[in-house]
């Protein structure tokens, strides 16, 4: 009798174990393997939050960051479908769309960000955009900036095209570079560059979203190739989520939120500061519809996309950060920043 409750109790005890196995291993396949892919920016700041914080993984995703040197390189990696999400600028991705490629905008990063800089000298001698015709600008293709600044002029009456010379460089800190030598007479930059040349000696002629209307403008946007999304779309509802608590750390947290970016982004502290929690400068993970689509006009003014067929609503999925931010406010209905999230949404 004994012997048979022995064996009872043993077989008792291996049912319980493999109920115990069985759901580690189901908390295992809870997280779910999600590439995103980065500029080296304080404007992915919401990225490195949620990956530092363990945001991504209290919503179920293994996230995995993969920086980028430039724009182009990361959109082709979500269309090869290497990454399953990432942000580069507003324009790269238009670009994209109308050349067809079916991605789609669900979610915001940065706003604003950009700037033209000059040497003293030089910024002595420009009062308004239409003091830039005949000067040499220093730019990245496509960068979010380089759109602003081009649509900008040619609502002034400029023609980018023939009255200035444009000179295109790889990245924000070889504009900077060819600025500093005279090589041209201004040059767009981004986070955490307009810093970095105010500390170098050269000024800030205007900040992107002063110009042409463009105040509060979009720059870096979430994006996904349509039908991964239409696939898992829980997956990328919850990538939202941990965004949105990672904007809620980013408002609160300022200290703690440029530690983090100290990680990811290799410059002074000063200049995390300036570039993070500054004028001109901001983070959200709102896709901002109206925004997008303001700035899809404004390329189309500046003649730097063609096809006006194509209505860029249609590329915009704004239902994901809805029901993400419904998420977030259930599990904490009293957050002000999820509240203030919610009435920008609906505005």
């Amino acid at each position: 009798m004994k012997t048979m409750k022995k064996i009872i109790a043993t077989l008792a005890t291996i049912a319980m174990l493999a109920v115990v196995f069985t759901g580690c291993e189901e908390k295992k396949k809870e997280l779910v393997k999600f590439n995103v892919g980065h500029l080296t920016s304080t404007g992915h700041i919401l990225y490195f939050i949620a990956q530092e914080k363990g945001l991504f993984k209290a919503n179920g995703l293994d996230v995995e960051l993969f920086q980028f040197n430039n724009s182009g390189e990361g959109i082709n990696a979500i269309i090869a479908g290497k990454l399953d999400a990432g942000s580069f600028g507003t324009a790269p991705p238009f670009t994209f769309i109308e050349k067809g490629a079916a991605i789609s905008i669900f979610g915001g990063q940065m706003t604003e960000g950009h700037a033209l800089v000059a040497k003293p000298e030089v910024a002595e001698q420009i009062k308004s955009i239409t003091d830039l015709k005949g000067k040499t600008i220093a730019t990245v293709r496509l960068a979010t900036g380089d759109i602003a600044f081009r649509s900008a002029l040619s609502a002034a009456g400029v023609d980018w095209k023939t009255e200035v010379t444009i000179k295109e460089m790889e990245s924000p800190a070889a504009a900077l570079e060819v600025v500093k030598k005279g090589d041209a007479d201004a040059g767009v930059v981004w986070t955490p560059f307009r810093k970095m040349a105010e500390d170098q000696g050269l000024k800030i002629l205007f900040y992107s979203g002063e110009l042409n209307n463009l105040t509060g403008h979009p720059c870096c946007r979430q994006i996904a190739v349509t039908e991964k999304i239409k696939q898992r779309e829980n997956d990328y509802r919850n990538f939202l989520v941990a965004l949105i608590q990672a904007y809620d750390f980013y408002k609160t947290n300022h200290d703690e939120s440029i530690d983090i970016l100290s990680k990811y982004v290799k410059v002074d502290r000063d200049i995390l500061v300036a570039e993070t929690y500054g004028p001109h400068i901001s983070s959200s993970p709102d896709p901002n519809k109206d925004g997008v689509i303001k700035f899809w006009n404004a390329m189309i003014a500046a003649g730097y996309l063609t096809n006006k067929d194509i209505d860029v609503a249609n590329y915009v999925n704004t239902a994901l950060f809805e029901g993400a931010l419904d998420i977030a406010l259930k599990s904490d209905p009293d957050n002000a920043n999820y509240k203030q999230l919610k009435a920008e949404f609906k505005k």
